[in-house]
């Protein structure tokens, strides 16, 4: 698939789901952040942003200081963790059950070929799925890590150096970035799971 890290954020309040630990609910018989962290098992690194019991071997932890500040808040602490000669981050949601090593692998395809096919045009930042209306979801996508890094810093300076509370819509803002449709076998590896209801029909799907 080519070399790239992973950076799974966790570390969200789960409101409407009255503030359980989502990304430890079970899916097939597995908590969905481990799902999630076998769909990337052959990064160079696996980084867990959030709390958490156990991981699987080789995964580090480390949380967003302070807890709780927020999605890009919680990327620069995953992005810190990554040797510097790291080009390519999956940036991803603990509660996509259903993503698949496949899926990376379309995902790091699409930036791997854009880069490759040159012809003056800026190349793409990074690559993620959209959903079937056309909506990007942002945390399902591989990304070039200076790419990141420069967001963070804009947004830093841009939020007089604090980064809790920004969106990942803002991190993203001026990125040029690769839409891919899922055309797939199985279900789409997008789905995330915000209510109870999601949790249900991601069971069912990966049955």
């Amino acid at each position: 698939m080519g070399t790239y890290a992973a950076v799974v954020l966790a570390g969200g309040a789960a409101r409407r789901m009255g503030g359980v630990d989502k990304p430890a609910l079970p899916v097939g018989g597995r908590p969905m952040r481990d799902r999630v962290l076998a769909a990337v098992s052959d990064a160079t690194l696996r980084v867990l942003v959030g709390s958490a019991d156990a991981v699987p071997a080789g995964v580090r932890v480390i949380r967003e200081e302070p807890p709780g500040d927020g999605p890009v808040a919680a990327a620069a602490a995953g992005l810190a963790l990554l040797d510097p000669d790291t080009a390519l981050v999956a940036l991803l949601a603990a509660d996509l059950p259903l993503l698949t090593r496949s899926a990376i692998g379309k995902l790091l395809g699409h930036v791997a070929e854009e880069a490759a096919a040159g012809g003056g045009e800026r190349r793409p930042d990074g690559a993620c799925f959209v959903d079937g209306d056309g909506r990007r979801q942002s945390l399902c996508g591989v990304w070039h890590v200076a790419a990141l890094r420069a967001g963070l810093d804009r947004l830093a300076v841009e939020r007089g150096g604090s980064l809790s509370g920004a969106p990942v819509r803002a991190l993203l803002a001026g990125l040029v970035v690769r839409e891919v449709p899922w055309s797939g076998d199985g279900p789409p590896p997008w789905f995330d799971c915000d209510t109870d209801e999601d949790v249900r029909r991601a069971e069912e799907w990966a049955r």
